[in-house]
C-alpha cells in the first residue's frame, strides 16, 4: 500500500466513524431545558466537537491499524473473499 492510498483510506475510515460517533455524549437543549430563543430544541446543549474529533481519532487509528494488519501483514485481500465459502456441489 502506498503512502496516499494510505492516508485515503484513513481519511474515509475517520469521516465514516466521526459520523457514527457524533451523537455519543451529546444532550440536547430540550434534555438539558435550556432552549435557546431561535434554535430548535435538538440542537446540542454544548456541541464538544473537539472532543467528538479525539474520539474519532482515536477510533479511526485503531480500524486503520486493524485494516493495515489484515491487508499488508495478514496478507487477506478482496480476491480471498470467495475461499471462505466451500463450493457445495
Amino acid at each position: 500500500m502506498s503512502l496516499m492510498s494510505g492516508v485515503a483510506v484513513y481519511f474515509i475510515i475517520w469521516w465514516t466513524a466521526l459520523f457514527a460517533l457524533l451523537p455519543v455524549g451529546l444532550r440536547t437543549q430540550d434534555e438539558e431545558n435550556e432552549v435557546i430563543l431561535g434554535t430548535v430544541s435538538s440542537a446540542p446543549a454544548r456541541p464538544r466537537v473537539w472532543l467528538a474529533f479525539f474520539r474519532t481519532t482515536i477510533v479511526a487509528t485503531v480500524l486503520f491499524g486493524l485494516y493495515y494488519y489484515i491487508t499488508q501483514v495478514s496478507g487477506f485481500g478482496l480476491d480471498d473473499i470467495p475461499h471462505f465459502y466451500p463450493d457445495l456441489k
